[in-house]
């Protein structure tokens, strides 16, 4: 492997240790960032490597989350419940409507077609 297959793949370890976070990897790795920016840009095969990044730290994440529900954090199950249990009912919503709760009117009016006034 030559050098630049090396510190790409060097890259990507740091990326998964940081979680996705590019500096940090960057500094890790000891690549500057505009090289690598660079080789996301340049090079298919490194950016989907490194897109996989987004699932590594989403999977973290998720793992915190599930365990502040197991631990009963309020705030955590709500969120949860806001975002995953929509199709049980879970939703915020919001009705707008003018003074004193009385409906907006409003009206939309589509132009079909306009005139031609240079005739």
């Amino acid at each position: 492997m030559d050098r630049t297959g090396h510190n790409k793949k060097a890259i990507i370890e740091a990326l998964k240790k940081s979680l996705g976070v590019v500096t940090t990897a960057c500094e890790k790795a000891g690549i500057g960032t505009s090289t690598f920016y660079n080789w996301l840009k340049v090079d298919k095969d490194f950016a989907e490597e490194v897109e996989s990044m987004d699932d590594v730290a989403l999977d973290f994440v998720e793992s915190k989350l599930f365990e502040n529900i197991d631990n009963n954090k309020t705030a955590e199950i709500i969120f949860y419940l806001k975002t995953r249990g929509k199709k049980r009912g879970y939703i915020e919503r919001q009705e707008i409507t003018g003074a004193d709760g009385m409906p907006n009117d409003f009206k939309i009016e589509i132009i079909d077609k306009i005139e031609d006034t240079k005739n």
